[in-house]
């Protein structure tokens, strides 16, 4: 058929073609109303979706294992501020005027604006330090309020990751890279600038929130002369895991960052939390919740596996030994 003629049908085919179109349009209505009756999850989270792709398929899994399918049983209605973390309220606020059964609020920000958002709405959490310090929650074992949900700890591992890195680089001048947005910036900088005394090395603290601060950060650290680099726990960075360790590589700088990708884009070392482990675990909390348990019941999970993964091939590169005591410990080399 060419576009701009009329359609012709004889009689037998005209009536199923009708009866056919009569049945979708009503589908249509019968499907809309299936997926109403769902439960309807909203994820809020402040990174880029494409970083966290691994992360909501550990979240799915946390869900299926509770009895809930994306789709099947369950809608789940993505929110993402692609590390513009301003973007978060006015998402929150969408997320409570739809409204959603349950928030799982990913990232210390996203947290911390949904419980400006509602009291109403279960909301499960999470964060990279102790929920109690940024008022989340009345205490780890009884949560109280609409809120619970999972604590990596990762600003309570940010000195461990200095004295590793200082293990296989003892070096007398570091640099610690921290986002001024992130509300934990300054308790991290205070941190490891307390461990690094402890350990007799000059720690400088530089400052990024945005890509086109990377290059003037990498050159700073150049004219500094530093010896290693550890990388602040923060949603920005994680999404930007591989272009942070291609600049230190670049730039023959050993560091060290949090997750595990930082080191299989060939950063030196990661160390920290199993990010699939965690994220299942935040699956099956609201899952919990949407089976009807109540928050204000539920403990603070505090994640405690931690792995340490170091880069043979970046610390060859680099031409660093590492120690015999480091390798043993390691959970991960990547050839």
């Amino acid at each position: 058929m060419v576009w701009g003629q009329r359609m012709q049908l004889d009689q037998p085919n005209r009536r199923a073609f009708i009866t056919l179109l009569g049945g979708a349009v009503a589908a249509r209505p019968f499907m809309a109303r299936a997926q109403a009756s769902m439960p309807v999850i909203g994820f809020l989270c402040s990174a880029l979706p494409e970083a966290y792709a691994s992360r909501v398929t550990a979240f799915r899994q946390g869900l299926n294992e509770a009895g809930f399918s994306e789709g099947r049983n369950v809608v789940i209605e993505y929110r993402w501020a692609e590390g513009k973390y301003d973007r978060l309220s006015a998402m929150a606020a969408d997320l409570v005027r739809r409204p959603v059964n349950v928030i799982a609020a990913i990232t210390t920000p996203a947290a911390l604006t949904a419980k400006a958002a509602t009291t109403d709405i279960p909301i499960i959490f999470e964060v990279g330090t102790d929920p109690v310090d940024l008022g989340l929650v009345a205490s780890l074992n009884r949560p109280g309020g609409n809120l619970t949900g999972v604590s990596l700890l990762n600003v309570e591992l940010e000195p461990k990751r200095l004295e590793l890195l200082h293990e296989l680089v003892p070096t007398g001048s570091m640099a610690l890279l921290v986002n001024p947005s992130n509300r934990n910036a300054e308790v991290i900088s205070q941190e490891l600038q307390a461990a690094a005394r402890s350990l007799g090395v000059q720690m400088h603290v530089l400052r990024a929130n945005s890509e086109r601060d990377f290059d003037s950060v990498f050159a700073t650290i150049a004219q500094l002369r530093v010896g290693a680099l550890v990388i602040g726990s923060d949603p920005f960075y994680n999404a930007r895991s591989e272009q942070l360790a291609a600049l230190a590589l670049q730039h023959a700088l050993p560091a060290i960052y949090q997750y595990r990708e930082f080191a299989a884009a060939g950063g030196l070392m990661s160390y920290g939390v199993n990010s699939a482990d965690l994220f299942r675990q935040v699956g099956a909390y609201v899952g919990r919740i949407l089976a009807g348990a109540k928050p204000a019941d539920l403990p603070v999970v505090q994640s405690a596996k931690v792995e340490l993964i170091i880069n043979r091939k970046t610390a060859n590169a680099l031409g660093l030994a590492i120690p015999l005591a480091l390798l043993g410990r390691a959970d991960e080399l990547i050839e």
